[in-house]
């Protein structure tokens, strides 16, 4: 059985922070040697990609409309994937959607991966 449990969203103001989570299970296990990702989608927008992380060697990937205002990361003993939020945005209000097994195409088109959760809504005040 697969499952993506995602947490951590909320309301906040434009300038603060939030953390999101995402606990994958792949039948049980943490997947390792995939990438995991997080998506958005704003009412009316297309699903875009947000941050992914290769959790073999925790490599990541962010849009650019988010460098050096989110990190992505993971702790393997938790089997836990994070997305720090800072320095947020009106802009970056959205629902916010786990993914992971990457199997065709660039991490930031949702078209390829297998696997998603739920989402967790992410609103920010001006």
């Amino acid at each position: 059985q697969v499952e993506l449990v995602e947490s951590g969203g909320g309301s906040v103001q434009a300038g603060g922070s939030l953390t999101l989570s995402c606990t994958p299970s792949l039948y049980g296990f943490y997947p390792h040697s995939e990438y995991v990702g997080w998506f958005r989608q704003a009412p009316g927008k297309e699903r875009e990609g947000v941050a992914a992380i290769y959790t073999d060697r925790g490599t990541p990937y962010y849009a650019d409309s988010v460098k050096g205002r989110f990190t992505i990361s993971q702790d393997t003993a938790k089997s836990t994937v994070y997305l720090q939020m800072n320095i947020l945005k009106p802009e970056d209000t959205a629902m916010y959607y786990c993914a992971a097994v990457l199997r065709d195409g660039r991490w930031y088109q949702p078209a390829g991966w297998e696997h998603w959760g739920q989402g967790t809504q992410v609103t920010v005040s001006s």
